[in-house]
């Protein structure tokens, strides 16, 4: 058999037995060059650092930390304030609120899980007084929270940008329309059901003078994903620079007004190292596999075999779509970013696809991961917040993940969605 199946098939093998990602590839990729003789193993080391040797990555652990911030200065409960004060005279208001929160709130830290734990945390009680069954509560917050990574500022796009070297300020430009709708898609999915189950009965009108006093309230809050946000799309900051203003604002605004103090430090920089201890092994393994890869003209093979059936870009698609799916049910999105992005790329160079819509189509069909058993993280999440089975929220997160599904394939179909906004 191919040295290179070999060593496929023990990087599997590895991972079923539950050897962390990160070192079932690391020891696949050493087996794959000592077989093959592709790259000398004294370039490894080299090739490691270089992987995480990024300007850009210094954006992730910022990033969480704006997060962590937000939360622990009670700025993160203002803007969900200020979503209830905008959407909760509707009938399904609380629901839409916590979806908008969700939203906001993937503005600022770039997770999936920080921001399910975050939102989760300031309204599963209130969902359950409302109406909702626990579970729907669950699993409404769980795919709001799947905008973590498709709104931007986004981790999943600094990670993708790095290695198929792209912009993370040109990405984040595509990607906010298409998040957006997602975060749309979410809000209507559960304004349908709650029609259909009777969960909420909001009752009221829009009352200008609540809206302005909220926004007022949360108007640190609503400063920092203006930063972000601003900064970035206005040429102002890189995406890193932006973290980092943020931050300031974030712990600055905390120590103001007492909400945050120096032994706060230790957990909240604790929490970013523990992501950064997650994310860059990861990165510097996959970014040598890549290369290795490459080196082996593996994608090319790849690429080849699949066109010799005759296909054209509507297959490769709905190829993409259903290896994308079915890869978020069973690994985290960072591994299928550096695994998946580099072998997918050729192919969809050769049906003649833009770089950024790739990139973008696949974030968004992979976030649905989080949401899709047997991995989905953000049912785990929202499980250990409420002790509610795993499989009860999957199945109350079963139309929000078909739903997705359908937009995930409007984005593919429909490249303008995603390069509309981008300098001609």
């Amino acid at each position: 058999m191919n040295p290179v199946v070999w060593s496929l098939v023990g990087l599997v093998l590895l991972l079923i037995v539950g050897v962390p990602f990160w070192v079932a590839m690391g020891l696949g990729t050493v087996a794959m060059l000592v077989s093959t003789q592709a790259l000398p193993l004294t370039l490894v080391g080299e090739a490691l650092f270089e992987g995480v040797d990024s300007f850009a990555l210094i954006a992730i652990p910022l990033f969480v930390l704006t997060g962590d911030a937000m939360v622990r200065t009670g700025l993160g409960e203002k803007l969900l304030n200020f979503a209830q004060a905008t959407f909760g005279w509707m009938r399904a208001g609380f629901g839409t609120s916590t979806v908008m929160g969700c939203g906001l709130f993937a503005c600022i830290s770039g997770s999936d899980a920080a921001d399910a734990a975050a939102v989760g945390r300031l309204t599963m009680d209130r969902l359950v007084e409302r109406g909702y069954p626990k579970a729907y509560a669950c699993a409404l917050v769980a795919s709001g929270a799947c905008t973590g990574i498709l709104i931007p500022p986004s981790i999943a796009y600094i990670i993708i940008g790095l290695v198929l070297g792209v912009s993370s300020s040109t990405l984040f430009l595509a990607a906010f329309v298409p998040g957006v709708i997602v975060l749309v898609s979410v809000m209507l999915t559960n304004a349908v059901l709650n029609r259909i189950h009777g969960y909420e009965k909001s009752e009221g009108r829009f009352d200008l003078a609540v809206w302005l006093r909220a926004a007022w309230d949360a108007k640190y809050a609503l400063s920092i994903p203006l930063i972000i946000l601003g900064g970035i799309y206005s040429g102002v900051f890189t995406p890193t620079e932006s973290a980092a203003v943020a931050v300031s604002v974030a712990v600055v605004t905390g120590l103001l007004q007492n909400r945050l103090t120096l032994a706060d430090f230790p957990a909240m920089l604790g929490t970013s190292a523990r992501v950064c201890g997650v994310v860059l092994p990861i990165i510097a393994v996959a970014l040598l596999f890549s290369q290795a890869l490459t080196v082996l003209n593996v994608p090319q093979a790849f690429v080849a075999w699949v066109m010799s059936f005759g296909t054209d870009r509507t297959t490769v698609i709905l190829l993409f779509l259903a290896i994308w799916v079915v890869a978020g049910m069973f690994m985290e999105t960072g591994p299928n970013i550096v695994v998946l992005g580099p072998l997918l790329w050729p192919l969809a160079q050769a049906v003649g696809m833009n770089q950024i819509h790739f990139c973008v189509f696949m974030i968004t069909t992979l976030g649905l991961g989080f949401i899709t058993p047997p991995f989905g993280l953000n049912l785990f999440v929202m499980s250990g917040l409420t002790r509610t089975p795993v499989a009860a929220i999957a199945a109350r997160a079963l139309p929000f993940a078909l739903v997705m599904v359908g937009v995930s394939a409007l984005i593919g179909f429909v490249p303008e969605i995603s390069l509309f906004a981008l300098p001609k």
